[in-house]
Order: structure tokens, then C-alpha cells, then sequence
């Protein structure tokens, strides 16, 4: 293993950035407020994420983590919203839709780790995640609409991709909380783990995994995937081809199919 560094990013230290190699973990690092998502915690979310970005493959996996042990994210800072214009509430959600832009247009899968409450933005921050994983202890909803509110970081568009259109709607409308086993059940927690130390672990080795393909052809399959969702089949399939034809691009994918023709392993270098 090596040696583990730590940054804070953007002079915050409610997120901050620690390296193992190739894997980053950003930590939102606010426990006494649940890690609720102020707009200043979004801004510097969505820096970290820019500043991994520009690493390139240097970094083949982030996994996103919340501080404390109880909550992954509570939500919004509610204190914060009470108090909001519609003006700045309609900007407080364009800061979260920018940083789920961000997450998703990084190259490097990113796996939420919820480990705790992961409620309203906090939901729709992991849902911006790859995937999620979680502990034994944690639960999740899109409470909003006790509040007066209806999900404004991205709830209406992805929670429906991730469990289907009924189940989204029962959620967002009811806005009641699901535990572990329902998360699992309708598909929205891929792997639960009993502790917060197994659920690292088991990211860590996921992201071993992925780290031991080749950069560039993870990094479109992310492309495709995120893009072509929720599109037309013919839309989809155009942008599934014009990745495949990007593919043939990289020194990778030529060092990948020699490797495979002379039986040795493959030595990616990201390009």
C-alpha cells in the first residue's frame, strides 16, 4: 500500500482529499451538522472533483465518504435554505447540479460510501456516484416535500434511472425513509457491508479492480453510460459506436489486444 497524503481542497476543511496512489477518498468532513450541503460545502466539492479531474489517469478511482459515522449527508443545510430567495435557492440547486456534472464527467468511477443517513441532497449526491455502497446501518429518502420543497440536486432525474419511475415517484411523493434491505432489494445499493471499515475495504478493492484495466477504455465506458441513459435506443447506440471507434484511438486498447494475442499481461500506461 502506499503511502496515504491528505489535502484540503479550496482552504475548506468541511471536504478534503486523501491519496492512496491511484485512489482518492474525498471526505465531507462536517459531523456536528450531519455533513449537510451548504453551498460553500457544493463549491468545494465540485473543486475536488475538478482537481482530480485534472490529474488525468493518475487517479483510476475516487470513493466519496462522509465524516462521523452518522450520516453520509443529512441533506441540505436547512438552516441556510430557511432563510433563502427563490433567486438563491434557484442557485443553491444549479451548485448542486454542477457538482454532479462534475462527478460524472470525471473519468475515474467514483463509488459513494454511505455509512449513515444519506437524505435528500445527500441521496441525490451518491445517486451523482457511479454507485453506492452501504452499511448495515443506513438509510436513505428524498424528503423534500416535508418541507415544502421537491428534490432540486438532481433527485427527480436520477433517482428514477437508479430504481424505475413508480418507485422513484412512491419515494419523492411520500417522502418516507428505506433502510438497507429495501435500498438492496429495489437495486439502489449495489453491495451492503456490515461497518464502516468493510465498506472501505470492499471499495478499495473494487477500485483495485478497476485500476488494473486500461484508463482510457474506463473512462469512455463512464462516457457512454452516463450520456447515453435515459436516451432514445438509436441515440444510445450512436454514442455506444462513437466510444468504441474512440477506443481504437488509444495506445491502450493496441497494447490490451497484442497482450491478448501473445498470452502475457497487458502493461497499460493511460494513454
Amino acid at each position: 500500500m502506499t503511502e496515504t497524503t491528505t489535502d484540503d481542497t479550496a482552504g475548506s476543511t468541511d471536504v478534503r482529499i486523501e491519496r492512496d496512489g491511484a485512489i482518492a477518498t474525498v471526505i465531507i468532513d462536517r459531523p456536528k451538522a450531519l455533513n449537510a450541503l451548504s453551498p460553500a460545502v457544493l463549491t468545494a466539492l465540485a473543486e475536488a472533483f475538478g482537481a482530480l479531474a485534472a490529474e488525468g489517469a493518475a487517479v483510476r478511482g475516487v470513493i466519496l465518504v462522509g465524516a462521523g459515522g452518522r450520516a453520509f449527508v443529512a441533506g441540505a443545510d436547512i438552516r441556510e435554505l430557511a432563510g433563502f430567495t427563490p433567486e438563491q435557492g434557484e442557485a443553491t440547486a444549479l451548485l448542486g447540479h454542477r457538482l454532479a456534472a462534475v462527478i460524472e464527467a470525471l473519468p475515474a468511477p467514483v463509488i459513494a460510501c454511505v455509512d449513515g443517513f444519506a437524505l435528500g441532497g445527500g441521496l441525490e449526491l451518491a445517486l451523482a456516484c457511479d454507485f453506492i455502497y452501504a452499511t448495515d446501518a443506513s438509510g436513505f429518502g428524498q424528503p423534500e416535500v416535508r418541507l415544502g420543497l421537491i428534490p432540486g440536486f438532481g433527485g427527480t432525474v436520477r433517482l428514477p434511472r437508479a430504481i424505475g419511475l413508480a418507485r422513484a415517484k412512491e419515494l419523492i411523493y411520500s417522502g418516507r425513509r428505506i433502510g438497507i434491505d429495501e435500498a438492496v432489494e429495489i437495486g439502489l445499493v449495489v453491495r451492503r457491508f456490515p461497518d464502516r471499515d468493510a465498506l472501505l475495504a470492499g471499495a478499495r478493492e473494487t477500485l483495485g479492480l478497476v485500476a488494473q484495466n486500461a484508463a482510457p477504455a474506463v473512462g469512455l465506458a463512464k462516457r457512454v453510460l452516463v450520456t447515453a441513459t435515459g436516451t432514445p435506443t438509436a441515440t444510445a447506440s450512436g454514442l455506444e459506436v462513437e466510444g468504441f471507434r474512440d477506443a481504437f484511438r488509444t495506445d491502450d486498447m493496441h497494447e490490451g489486444v497484442a497482450a491478448f494475442l501473445e498470452k502475457r499481461e497487458p502493461v497499460f500506461t493511460g494513454s
